[in-house]
């Protein structure tokens, strides 16, 4: 294999029936329009916008009204608004397309623990669900919380919430109380839907203490439903007015739900910033936005077809995790696993996609480079035979990730790395199931979202380092940030830097291949001597070494300058060497620049990182210059920043 040659190409039989091949084809026949491939369709989707949203409402079968209007105001961004007359209900759409007995939901957790939830039963749990919200006096624009681990139950409470017009949003159990707090603290949830508890790692991990700690700083909390996962019977005494999940929903005679119609941008999730330079931004996403956006990812980037079994390796307090919800509108099982991707061993995914026939494996990047570095070889002891896809976010997918995949899990796969954010619940670009994959490189940019790169001045280039940027509105665009009445926050967020354009904040080149490769994000870019750095670049060089396990890279200022320092996760049982030094500095020399080489490289024990596990540059960088990291509830080991405090090494 060259670097001219891709390294995976999809066979004629695939390209045929893939999803986004028949969507092509419907393209055509309603358009009257040639689209011969990927390009021509992307370009259909930008240029005459309002008829590929159509297009795509009739192909994917969203039930409820369209409306006259396609698109409202287009020209302002923010301030487009998608099928404004439409109705719909986001709950109703995913639990339409299958069979009473199909299964939608199948859970698997550490310890062996199996339940698999028909879509008959699904639907019968979400109107009981949904009819004692009613009861409750919920109505529609309330919040309702979760506090959970990867369970069925946070599934059925959020297609509750959906039926009624409620605002669904979740946390994992790992958050503290006061992470929890700055983020339900903000919404004000009416009901709080939590577990007893967790298992990670071969460990047990009671939830309780925190709950009750939690519900007390809650004032507008009026009902806590727990859960039991850990304990059949949990005591629930210390909580306030708790009662446990079959107490609250389980006496509800309800078999069929009632789906409120709603407005297209009616709310349905709150969703939350990283939450590491403050408190977090309070994120409100649409139902009618988040349902079509990822109807066109899951049906056409990612070629998810009814009867699918889809995975994701996700928490509930991830964005994934709602992107995993809506695989069941397109008839697909959703594969649920709750504990440690590394217990008992690094094979337990794996294991997982045998057991149930997984059709797509969605991961992080990180997850990918942890099982090579652990020698693990798929590829020789797993079957996979139904393993179509793969798909990885979270953090910039490197080369040599790119060539594990296709040598050491599957050959014939699709691998769609993609990115986008909390920020639109969806993709700014992934994955074409009928195109090449290149080495290092996300194959396309998404239907319908105009993605750009700008360069300092603000025009576009190619084959050039810029910012991402969206220059046109698309569905999936925030409906708001709560509390934002005005929308200064949300302005400012997104627009400030480039009037009427999203920018996004992601270090990127568009390829020759119409492709783009991340550098990271631009707010941690180096800058040493004005040249600016992307930290992925370094990271792609500096993980091959087979001593070392992770990395991190900041921006230190130094003699009027700045400096590149690099800190460095080993094997157990290493240490930084000259040696290994002067080998990780030629590794980076000779494979970037002069100017990506590191100052000064420091071994440490662990690296920081979010709850969603990306590792968090800004954090180190603000121990590194003395100044206080404002919200350590964001981080899942904030213990980890003091070993960057006053190192020796950073002194001279």
């Amino acid at each position: 294999m060259t670097a001219d040659a891709p390294l995976w190409t999809p066979s004629a039989d695939r390209i045929a029936g893939a999803t986004l091949t028949r969507f092509m084809r419907a393209v055509e026949e309603r358009f009257h329009t040639a689209i011969p491939d990927y390009s021509s369709l992307y370009r259909f989707s930008i240029d005459r916008a309002e008829d590929f949203w159509r297009v795509m409402w009739d192909f994917s079968e969203i039930f409820g009204t369209m409306g006259e209007r396609g698109i409202d105001r287009f020209g302002r961004m923010p301030g487009a608004r998608f099928f404004p007359d439409a109705t719909l209900n986001f709950a109703e759409n995913l639990l339409r397309p299958r069979a009473p007995d199909d299964v939608a939901i199948a859970f698997r957790g550490e310890g062996n623990v199996r339940r698999d939830l028909t879509f008959g039963e699904v639907r019968g749990q979400v109107a009981a669900f949904a009819a004692a919200l009613r009861r409750a006096g919920i109505r529609p624009g309330d919040r309702i919380a979760g506090y959970l681990p990867n369970l069925p139950e946070a599934i059925i409470a959020a297609l509750g919430a959906a039926a009624v017009g409620a605002m669904w949003s979740s946390c994992s159990p790992d958050f503290g109380v006061q992470g929890i707090l700055d983020r339900f603290g903000q919404i004000g949830p009416r009901i709080l839907v939590a577990a007893d508890g967790y298992v990670y790692g071969g460990k047990q991990h009671d939830c309780l203490e925190r709950l009750a700690a939690v519900t007390r700083s809650l004032a507008t909390v009026e009902h806590t439903i727990v859960v039991p996962y850990l304990d059949p019977s949990p005591a629930l005494r210390d909580v306030p007015h708790a009662q446990r999940w079959e107490e609250f929903a389980g006496n509800v005679s309800s078999t069929e739900a009632v789906y409120d119609p709603l407005p297209f941008n009616h709310p349905l999730y709150i969703l939350y910033s990283s939450g590491t330079t403050g408190v977090p931004k309070c994120i409100v996403h649409g139902a009618g936005g988040t349902l079509i956006q990822h109807l066109k990812e899951h049906q056409l980037h990612c070629d998810i077809q009814r009867g699918d079994r889809v995975f994701y390796f996700t928490t509930t307090g991830w964005m994934m995790w709602n992107w995993l919800v809506s695989v069941l509108a397109s008839g697909a099982t959703i594969l649920l696993y709750d504990g440690s991707p590394f217990h008992p061993d690094g094979n337990v995914l794996f294991d997982l996609a045998d057991e149930t026939g997984m059709t797509l494996f969605g991961t992080s990047a990180k997850y990918i480079d942890a099982v090579q570095k652990a020698g693990l070889t798929p590829i020789n002891t797993h079957r996979l035979e139904t393993l179509r896809t793969m798909t990885s976010t979270g953090s910039p997918l490197s080369p040599e990730s790119f060539d594990f995949v296709y040598s050491s899990v599957k050959r014939d796969i699709h691998l769609a790395s993609m990115s986008g954010g909390t920020d639109i619940i969806s993709c700014f670009v992934g994955g074409n199931p009928i195109g090449p994959v290149w080495r290092g490189e996300i194959q396309a940019r998404g239907l319908g979202m105009r993605v750009e790169v700008f360069d300092e001045d603000g025009r576009p280039v190619r084959g050039e380092k810029g910012e991402l940027v969206c220059t046109m509105p698309f569905p999936s665009m925030p409906v708001s940030f709560w509390n934002d009445p005005d929308g200064k926050k949300y302005q400012a967020a997104y627009f400030n830097r480039y009037p009427g354009v999203w920018h996004h904040g992601d270090y990127v080149e568009l390829t020759e291949h119409d492709g783009i490769i991340i550098f990271g994000r631009s707010d941690a870019v180096l800058n040493p001597g004005g040249v600016r750095i992307g930290t992925a670049e370094i990271y792609r060089q500096v993980e091959q070494l087979p001593e070392i396990l992770e990395s991190l890279a900041v921006g230190q200022r130094w003699d009027n300058d700045e400096r590149v320092v690099l800190f460095v996760r080993l094997r157990d049982g290493l240490t930084l060497s000259p040696q290994l030094e002067d080998r990780i500095r030629q590794q980076i020399r000779q494979n970037t620049t002069p100017r990506h080489v590191p100052a000064r490289i420091v071994q440490v024990s662990d690296i920081p990182r979010t709850k969603s596990g990306k590792i968090v540059e800004l954090a180190v960088r603000e121990v590194i210059h003395d100044r206080p990291v404002k919200n350590l509830d964001a981080l899942a080991n904030p213990e980890a920043l003091e070993q960057f405090k006053d190192r020796e090494e950073l002194s001279r």
